[in-house]
């Protein structure tokens, strides 16, 4: 009993942490995305390009890795 019990916490706790990694990493993706194509939407930052694509790369390889691990949903290492 204690151990099914303990199984349904795990998948619960793996489901929600996977709903953040996707909306987290979704949302971070977005960002990158927005930074990348800014000018394209009419939006001037006053940056240096070379940081401004930099940054945008960063947050599109962190979304996609935000994504990757909630698909993965190894949160548990046993």
């Amino acid at each position: 009993m204690a151990n099914n019990s303990q199984d349904n916490r795990r998948k619960q706790y793996s489901m929600m942490r996977s709903i953040l990694d996707y909306g987290m990493g979704g949302l971070i993706l977005l960002f990158g995305f927005f930074f990348l194509f800014s000018e394209k939407l009419g939006f001037e930052f006053e940056m240096e390009p070379f940081f401004k694509y930099f940054f945008s790369a960063l947050c599109i390889v962190y979304g996609a890795w935000r994504i990757y691990r909630g698909y993965q949903k190894n949160y548990y290492s046993e």
